[in-house]
């Protein structure tokens, strides 16, 4: 194999638990695979649990079992081709910081785990509740400084 002119060391994969986010896993996987990185999944959390866990309606545990099921998912597809996948969780939204949305979250993850390469689940506009990373991918494609793939 020859030598690749880009390096890639963190692969970045927001997720929301859809069906689209497991095809981006899968995506980012290969991409790591490729290039002899790692998987980051970020679990990003939509507008109405956002808001539900800071206002107390529901707990933050609560739905951390949920995110971890999705995130063990990731990790059973990451570990298939032999390649690492860490994770974490973010808020899409807040009633505290007026410019905090799905597209943001992602891009201050990239810059806080020093992402190499994006790969953003660009979903159908369904009205399902999985879309919160549906109104991320334009954001991101358009400002991301990484590379990004929308799958």
């Amino acid at each position: 194999m020859s030598e690749s002119p880009v390096e890639v060391n963190t692969v970045l994969v927001p997720v929301d638990g859809s069906d689209e986010s497991v095809r981006a896993v899968e995506y980012g996987v290969a991409v790591a695979e490729r290039y002899g990185a790692d998987v980051h999944a970020l679990y990003v959390f939509g507008e109405e649990v956002s808001r539900a866990i800071e206002t107390g309606a529901i707990e933050e545990d609560d739905i951390i079992d949920e995110t971890e099921s999705f995130i063990d998912s990731a990790r059973a597809i990451a570990a298939e081709s032999d390649v690492e996948l860490r994770s974490s969780i973010a808020y899409g939204f807040s009633t505290r910081r007026k410019l905090q949305h799905p597209g943001s979250a992602v891009l201050d993850c990239a810059d806080e785990i020093d992402a190499d390469f994006l790969v953003i689940p660009r979903e159908p506009l369904s009205g399902e509740p999985g879309e919160v990373l549906e109104k991320a991918a334009e954001y991101v494609l358009l400002y991301a400084s990484q590379p990004v793939l929308s799958v």
